[in-house]
This record gives C-alpha cells, structure tokens and sequence, in this order.
C-alpha cells in the first residue's frame, strides 16, 4: 500500500507545482500517468492498435467485452490542450475501431464518449476516448436528462458561445456567421508596406516556411490515408480474440 502524505507533504507538493513551468508541469503529470507507462512499455496492456500518435488498448474493467481506450502517445490532460490534427486523427482511428467491432464482435452499434474535465466525470488524467461495442438489451444505459429552459436563456447562452468564438449570431436568420469556424489568431489582415530588402527577405523566408509546412501537411494526410487503407480488420480481430 503507497505510504500516505501528510498535509506539509501535500502543501509543499501543491506549492512546487503551482511555481512549475507548463513544461515542468506537463513532464510532472507524464511521470505520475500510468498511462504514459503503458505507452511506453513500462506497464503491461493489451494493445489493439498503434501507430506513431496513437494507441488503443482493452479496458480491463470494461462497460462492454471490446469496451477501448484511445489515446494519444503524448501526454494532454484534456482536450483543449491537443492539436487539432492529433484530436482528427484519434477519432479517425476510433473510427476504424468502431467499424472493426462491428464485424469482428458482431455488434450492432457503438458509444464513442470522451469525458473532457473532472466535472465531466474524467478520472484518468491522460485525455482518451472510450470505445464501448454495443448489443441490443445490453443492459447499459446513457440517459441524459432533458431540462426546461426559457427562450431568453437560450439566446443568452447563444450570444455568449458565439461570442467566445470571435463571431456574431446573425438573429434575422437564426444562424452563425460563417467565420465562426476562423478562431481569433488565425484571422487573414491585410496589409500594405513598403518593399525594401529586408522585407523581400522576409518575404522570401515567409514562401520557405509555407512550402515547408506544406510538405508536413502532405505527408501527414498520406500517414492517415495509410491508416484508412491499411488498416487490416482481420488482424484487429484476431488481436481482439475473435476466431
């Protein structure tokens, strides 16, 4: 049994982790995350599937036989902290996970669910999916609860989420702006000036990056056709146990 700490132990630990850098932080919650540890082989598990930024693997106390964990290998305590090509591809490979229980399990269906914040019912402190293969009548239930709100409330909500997002709500239509998928920084502004040779330079530094960034771009949406073409139902199945 871990030996307990005593509250100077807790209040000095709590103090050396608010004086932490994000980068201190993050390699802190990394050593303390058992699931970093079966990422990288330190603890056992059983895999279904891994790729370069990915892995899933059986919950041993599933909801479901089949019942997945999908995470990705780097360590992010919640999703607003993962890039959003890393959130893309673990619901690619949920996805074909998804697809891989319904033929391989004979399932009818499946639950995809991320609990995102303690509030939200997260315990493990690595961001995952959950995967839960279902049958009709299995005896699991997800009800969420239906409550009465007023239109004022709505429309205040509404006003306020359109607002967090750099946009306006266009009320005669009843709709979003369609720059409300532009997040705030990545706005496009124009601007005249003055070409001179430093700027040229910059010009021609700025064309080097882009075509740079290009290129990673490619190579990552080859990565992923890869992974939707190559991905081999009948090895996950055996992987799964499934004759």
């Amino acid at each position: 049994m871990p030996e307990q700490l005593s509250q100077e132990q807790i209040k000095a630990l709590q103090e050396k982790i608010k004086n932490m850098s994000p980068e201190e932080l993050k390699e802190f919650q990394k050593k303390q995350c058992i699931f970093c540890q079966i990422i990288s082989g330190k603890v056992q598990s059983k895999k279904v599937y891994e790729d370069g930024d990915a892995i899933a693997i059986l919950d041993v106390n599933p909801a479901n036989p089949g019942h997945m964990l999908i995470m990705p290998k780097e360590h992010y305590s919640i999703m607003p902290q993962m890039p959003d090509d890393e959130i893309g591809h673990i619901f690619m490979v949920a996805k074909a996970l998804s697809n891989a229980s319904l033929r391989a399990l004979e399932v009818q269906g499946s639950n995809i669910i991320v609990a995102n914040g303690v509030a939200a019912g997260q315990r493990a402190q690595h961001f995952m999916a959950h995967l839960i293969p279902r049958k009709e009548n299995d005896g699991i239930e997800f009800q969420i609860p239906q409550k009465n709100i007023s239109e004022e409330e709505l429309q205040n909500i509404r006003t306020m989420l359109s607002k967090s997002l750099g946009t306006k709500a266009e009320e005669a239509k009843g709709k979003i702006s369609p720059v409300s998928i532009t997040p705030k920084g990545k706005r496009v502004v124009e601007a005249e000036f003055e070409e001179n040779k430093e700027s040229i330079k910059a010009k021609s530094k700025t064309k080097r990056e882009v075509k740079n960034q290009k290129a990673k771009e490619e190579a990552k949406e080859q990565k992923k056709r890869e992974i939707r073409e190559n991905i081999n139902l009948d090895d996950i199945a055996k992987v799964l146990g499934v004759k």
